[in-house]
C-alpha cells in the first residue's frame, strides 16, 4: 500500500509476529529499467537479505503495464535477491488507472497474460512470480477470466482484493466472488480486503474457500491482527514477551518508540511527524487512547517536538 506500508511499517509490525511474507510498496514501472539505488528505496530490506529486523522476507512488487520493461526490472530484482516477484493488478488510485497501471489492466485480460509471461521467462525459475488483483474494474464480469489469464501465463499464486476497482476500499468485500475464482484456477489464492478482527477472518476464509489472508489496513490498526487471528485459528506463534496473543494500548508504547526510532533516523524530517500522525490516525480504530494521542500531536511539526511528546505520553515499558 503506497505511502503507508513502508520498509518502517514492515520493520516495526513484523516484530510483533505472526506474518509469513511482507510485499514491498509497488515499484512503478514506466519505460526505463531502475538502477539499483531506485529500488533499494522503495525495498532497502534488499541490502539485507531481504527480510526484515525479524526475519521476515520481504517480495518486491512491480507495478506496470509494458511487459518488457517489467520483465527487465524484475531480472534486476531478483539479482539483487528479492525472494519473489509480486504484480500488481489491484490498485485502484486513479493517478495509476489513469496511465493504465494496477486495476485498470484487468480491462486486458491479454495483456495481463503478456505481462506475467514476460516477467516469469526473465526471472530464475527458483524466484516465485505472484499477481495482486481486485475482481474487475467496472465490475466482476471478467474476475474468472483475468485470474485464469494470470494463471496461464505464469503466476504461481494470486492474491485477490475481494471488490473492483469503482468499489475502492468502501465495504463490504465481496469474499464469496474469491471462491469463484479459487474453483477456476489450479494456483493458490489468498483472500484480502476488509479484514479487520478475527471474526472477519474467519468469514472471509469460510466465505472464499481460501486458507491464506494477506493483511493491509487492518494489521496497522491492530498490530497484533495476525497473532490474534493464528491464536483464534489454532496455530498461534511463540509468547514473545507478550500476555496473550493482543496487545494493550500500554504495551504497544514500546512498539511505538521503536517506529518513531526507525522514522526519526531514516526518513527525511519533512516526512517523520506525518507518518507518525497516519499510524495514529489508523490505531485509532482499534485503541481509543489513540485518539488522544492523535490529537495531541496533530499541530507538531519538528521532529524535536515529537520526540519531546513521547518521552512524555507514550510508556517505553509495559
Amino acid at each position: 500500500m503506497e505511502g503507508l506500508l513502508d520498509f518502517v511499517l514492515r520493520d516495526i509490525l513484523t516484530r510483533v509476529g505472526g506474518v509469513e511474507r511482507c510485499v514491498s510498496e509497488f515499484i512503478r514501472i514506466t519505460d526505463t529499467l531502475l538502477p539499483e539505488r531506485a529500488l533499494l528505496r522503495t525495498v532497502p530490506e534488499l541490502a539485507h537479505g531481504a527480510r526484515t529486523l525479524a526475519g521476515v522476507p520481504v517480495w518486491a512488487q512491480l507495478l506496470g503495464s509494458d511487459p518488457q520493461c517489467l520483465a527487465e526490472n524484475a531480472a534486476r530484482l531478483a539479482e539483487m535477491g528479492s525472494p519473489g516477484i509480486d504484480l500488481n493488478f489491484g490498485c485502484p488510485a486513479k493517478v495509476v488507472n489513469r496511465h493504465g497501471g494496477g486495476a485498470a489492466l484487468l480491462q486486458d485480460p491479454e495483456l495481463l497474460h503478456r505481462i506475467v509471461a514476460a516477467v516469469r521467462a526473465a526471472v530464475p525459475a527458483h524466484v516465485p512470480v505472484t499477481a495482486k488483483m481486485r475482481l474487475g474494474f467496472l465490475d466482476d464480469d471478467w474476475a474468472v477470466t483475468c485470474a485464469q489469464a494470470l494463471e496461464a501465463g505464469g503466476a504461481s499464486e494470486l492474491v485477490v482484493h475481494a471488490r473492483t476497482k469503482v468499489q475502492g476500499y468502501k465495504p463490504p468485500a465481496y469474499w464469496p466472488r474469491v471462491d469463484d475464482i479459487r474453483a477456476a484456477v489450479k494456483v493458490p489464492v489468498t483472500v484480502n480486503g476488509e479484514i479487520w478482527s478475527v471474526e472477519d477472518a474467519r468469514a472471509a476464509l469460510a466465505q472464499s474457500g481460501t486458507t491464506t489472508l494477506m493483511l493491509g489496513r487492518g494489521m496497522v490498526a491492530r498490530p497484533a491482527l495476525a497473532r490474534c487471528i493464528l491464536a483464534e485459528l489454532g496455530s498461534a506463534p511463540g509468547n514473545l514477551g507478550q500476555p496473550g496473543p493482543d496487545w494493550s494500548w500500554e504495551a504497544l508504547g514500546p512498539l511505538m518508540h521503536a517506529f518513531w526510532g526507525v522514522a526519526s533516523t531514516r526518513l527525511e524530517q519533512k516526512q517523520q511527524a506525518g507518518r507518525l500522525k497516519q499510524w495514529l490516525n489508523y490505531l485509532r480504530r482499534h485503541y481509543p487512547q489513540a485518539q488522544d494521542a492523535f490529537d495531541d500531536v496533530r499541530t507538531l511539526v519538528r521532529p524535536s517536538d515529537v520526540a519531546d511528546w513521547m518521552e512524555r505520553r507514550i510508556p517505553q515499558a509495559c
